[in-house]
């Protein structure tokens, strides 16, 4: 996190956001209206790349604060003597812009927001909105606590709930935007459902190959929902769709020279292909100085591992890096389309990501 864009004041960053095309006018006035910190308790802590680091000093609380930087505000649940993995946090002020830009809310829109966090994007939203039209539910009793607290503290009451958002709010009703600030395996049906035809849903889905990905949804008659992927998004995953990095492997290790260089892999185009065509196969990776090093999984015990300039080595049954390779090189020959050329339908079925157009269905290779 040490590149992030720093800035020695709060204005000042609405001011990089504003620079950067990430605010309209109107959003920009209701950035400056609620100050981040408000909303930032004082214990908090750095994400690094392995670790989160506790935040001590005030000065450099405040320098977080004012950095396009997300600020952790929970680790392990909030179990004391855990290993250290944030669980909640305020996240970066310029990928918050960008949700809310794709929100498209208009005067008058019922907005639901489903994890509360620290309160901020409630904030922002009540500023823009109006207290009445904004909801938002949260799943841990304590963070909701701290978040009404917070709001109250700024003047704000939008309507509150503690409770699992992947279900719909009882009595709600439809409203007209949703919002997701947690990371989704899939979109739940379910939430649609509180979402009137021709409203619009904005979430990060947690794809199983690498990346995250943000993805904005418009709602049709027939209460299915079809948009396009906008680019990556990296969120702390909802409870309910937490699952391991990697899957148990089996069997001993094969090595073969490499064909591919990992370092493609990373990319987000390739990786809503290679997470259509290879469903439930799971990448995680390591930056190394020649390049990268992934290490992919599947459920059935299969496995590789594979670093720039070194040989691979496959585990268990098949030849997964090989189904990997002839992937890549599927999307090479549709020419390496990028991220933001895919997009996601969802049905009372499930959800299928498409390519250029809904109805290019981007299919699982393997039964």
């Amino acid at each position: 996190m040490s590149a992030a864009r720093q800035a020695s004041t709060y204005p000042a960053l609405v001011q990089d956001l504003a620079d950067r095309g990430l605010l309209t006018a109107r959003w920009r006035r209701v950035f400056e209206a609620v100050p981040r910190s408000r909303f930032v308790p004082e214990r908090a802590w750095r994400q690094l790349p392995d670790r989160c680091v506790p935040v001590r000093e005030a000065d450099e609380w405040l320098a977080l604060v004012n950095s396009d930087e997300p600020v952790v505000t929970q680790l392990d649940d909030g179990v004391e003597g855990g290993p250290g993995i944030a669980t909640s946090s305020n996240s970066m002020p310029s990928m918050t812009a960008r949700m809310l830009g794709l929100l498209q809310v208009e005067d008058g829109s019922r907005v639901l927001e489903v994890g509360t966090g620290t309160g901020y994007v409630a904030a922002l939203l009540c500023e823009r909105l109006g207290d009445d039209l904004v909801h938002s539910v949260e799943l841990d009793a304590v963070v909701a606590a701290q978040a009404a607290e917070a709001l109250a503290q700024a003047g704000y009451r939008p309507h509150l709930r503690v409770g699992d958002g992947e279900h719909p709010w009882p009595g709600l009703g439809p409203v007209d935007r949703l919002i997701a600030t947690c990371a989704l395996r899939y979109v739940p049906y379910a939430l649609l459902r509180q979402v009137r035809p021709g409203g619009i849903v904005v979430a990060p889905l947690a794809r199983t190959f690498w990346s995250g990905a943000l993805v904005q949804l418009e709602v049709r008659e027939d209460g299915t929902a079809v948009g396009p992927f906008c680019g990556g998004a990296t969120y702390m995953p909802m409870r309910s769709h937490r699952v391991p990095d990697l899957h148990e492997v089996r069997g001993k290790g094969r090595a073969r020279a490499a064909g591919l260089d990992p370092v493609r892999l990373l990319d987000l185009g390739f990786a809503l292909y290679a997470g259509a065509r290879l469903p439930g196969v799971r990448l995680i990776h390591q930056d190394t100085a020649d390049g990268a090093r992934v290490w992919v999984t599947r459920e059935d015990g299969a496995a590789a591992t594979a670093a720039t300039g070194e040989e691979v080595w496959q585990y268990g049954p098949g030849l997964l890096w090989e189904e990997i390779e002839h992937v890549w090189w599927e999307y090479e020959s549709a020419g390496r389309p990028d991220a933001d050329q895919f997009g996601l339908t969802v049905t009372s079925r499930g959800q299928e990501v498409w390519l250029r157009e809904p109805s290019e269905v981007v299919r699982p290779a393997r039964g």
